[in-house]
């Protein structure tokens, strides 16, 4: 299906009959990405006595299959500001509109002391002037052990703040990387990336001018062949009312 949408004073064409899938499947086998110390994912019949949920039993006429996952270790998933407040707020009420013009970058982040960090200069200089509703970056190298990459303990590529600052600044409101956190894994609780992006300056009282409608989506994967540029971005999350759900960011090329 293709339908025609207005940007910038453009009328561009969508074909949404070719969507690019970034996000990474949820499983219950070892090849699952894990983050955050936790085991991997479980997905299991229901069991009630003799009776199993699993069609191939032969005691079910259906599959009834319980899941036990952690939305920020076991995979894609978007957040929202409620992931680092003291009060309750919830992805499913702060993510409202679903559809977004982003950006796609690369970028290769840069040795700091023990660390490798995206700065804000290189996405000063990526963007070129541009202000994206959403931006999108792929870390390089791209290699496609993230799709089953075990995190704990590996001290991952992070945002510098200045770089999220500089991302809020110029009124981008969502972000989507394909590491598993845009802070530093060992950072003593400082988050500096998520509370410049969210604007949140007090986690147990928050200021007025917080971005209550502004996501961070984590641990994408964004293929090879895949070009930077613009595209069409289709923001999908399960309604669970927590600060963050398993997600399916889609992008889409236009014309």
């Amino acid at each position: 299906m293709k339908a025609t949408i207005q940007h910038n004073d453009q009328f561009l064409e969508v074909d949404f009959s070719k969507p690019i899938d970034i996000s990474i499947p949820l499983t219950n086998t070892s090849d699952n990405p894990i983050a955050w110390y936790i085991d991997k994912p479980v997905i299991e019949p229901v069991v009630f006595g003799d009776w199993i949920g699993k069609v191939s039993e032969g005691k079910s006429s259906t599959n009834f299959n319980n899941i036990f996952f952690n939305p920020h270790g076991h995979g894609t998933h978007t957040e929202c500001l409620g992931h680092i407040t003291r009060e309750f707020y919830s992805v499913n009420q702060s993510l409202k509109t679903f559809f977004f013009f982003a950006e796609l970058v690369s970028v290769i982040p840069e040795h700091d002391g023990d660390d490798f960090i995206i700065t804000k200069s290189q996405l000063e200089k990526i963007l070129n002037g541009k202000k994206p509703e959403a931006i999108v970056i792929r870390t390089l190298p791209n290699k496609e052990d993230k799709l089953s990459m075990k995190y704990s303990n590996t001290n991952p590529p992070y945002l510098h703040e200045d770089a999220a600052i500089f991302i809020r600044e110029i009124g981008i409101k969502h972000l989507l990387i394909d590491l598993p956190s845009v802070d530093k894994e060992h950072d003593e609780g400082k988050l500096l990336a998520h509370k410049a992006f969210w604007n949140v300056k007090d986690v147990n009282n928050l200021n007025d001018d917080a971005r209550l409608d502004c996501t961070i989506t984590e641990m994408i994967f964004v293929s090879e062949y895949i070009l930077d540029g613009t595209y069409l971005l289709n923001l999908q999350i399960a309604s669970f009312e927590n600060d963050a759900s398993p997600s399916k960011p889609i992008l889409y090329y236009f014309k």
